[in-house]
């Protein structure tokens, strides 16, 4: 079994073929998930069976640019 659920069993598990409905009902389950660059969203078998997974790296921010200009008070 992979770290994913597959698209069946988000079907199974939330009842819903549309995404956005997933989604929907994945927030009302309280089931922490992502959405992918397609809308989809992603759920880790981990999340389901109640394992905790390991804290995620914060995102990557872009740091702000620095042209030397400093600010009036």
């Amino acid at each position: 079994m992979g770290v994913f659920l597959t698209a069946d069993d988000l079907v199974e598990l939330t009842g819903r073929r549309v995404k956005s409905k997933q989604i929907e009902a994945l927030r009302t389950m309280g089931i922490p998930f992502w959405v992918n660059a397609i809308q989809q969203p992603v759920v880790t078998l981990a999340a389901v069976e109640g394992r905790k997974e390991p804290p995620r790296e914060k995102t990557w921010v872009m740091p702000r640019r620095n042209d030397g200009q400093k600010k009036h008070a």
